[in-house]
């Protein structure tokens, strides 16, 4: 059986290093960079290379930026006796969207993973502790995911936090707006009746 000419494989081969994108998937954008317009591969081509060379992480926040320290830390209308710690950059646009929360970040570029080889060393948690030592923070909010390993994540840091004098609170999670109770799992609805606040 024939191959692809050599830079339709290579393409392939690159689109399958990317996370959640299998064979199947990146044969299908191989094809369809295939077919669309040299323009279209080019906007692209230089959009990977823009964010490669333009962005960076904030010294501060470890967010993604383009000016350091970014635009979450040097806004003086937000709040900097505050930090909301998350596990990604994403998490921070996902806050945002709420238009509820207005202090700052602290992204710690990941959660713990034993089973992947991911521990404290490899957070970002010595910027963290130093920002909450060093700049009068009042509160640090964990929102981490609420799975096995945000959840870990969150315990570990508060172990860590507490002793500086710190206050330390924890997202709540529960039942989804929009949902029917019979479709909670136990832990879903466990949290959701932890997480209850006087109505």
């Amino acid at each position: 059986m024939k191959e692809y000419p050599r830079p339709v494989s290579r393409l392939i081969e690159e689109l399958k290093s990317l996370p959640g994108i299998g064979t199947k998937s990146a044969q299908r954008i191989a094809f369809y960079i295939l077919r669309s317009g040299h323009e279209e591969a080019h906007h692209l081509a230089q959009a990977i290379i823009d964010v490669k060379e333009r962005i960076n992480t904030c010294s501060v926040c470890n967010n993604v930026t383009e000016q350091d320290p970014c635009i979450y830390c040097t806004n003086p209308d937000r709040n900097p006796r505050l930090v909301c710690v998350v596990e990604e950059p994403p998490n921070v646009v996902a806050i945002e969207k709420t238009h509820e929360y207005h202090g700052q970040y602290h992204v710690l570029m990941g959660c713990l993973s034993p089973l992947q080889g991911i521990g404290p060393n490899q957070l970002k948690i010595a910027g963290l502790l130093q920002r909450v030592e060093n700049d009068d923070v009042e509160e640090v909010i964990l929102a981490t995911n609420p799975n096995v390993e945000g959840e870990a994540t969150a315990i570990y840091l508060s172990k860590l936090i507490k002793p500086l004098g710190v206050k330390v609170t924890r997202i709540a999670v529960g039942i989804p707006v929009g949902s029917e109770l019979d479709y909670a799992d136990e832990i879903t609805m466990g949290k959701a009746l932890e997480g209850r606040h006087e109505y």
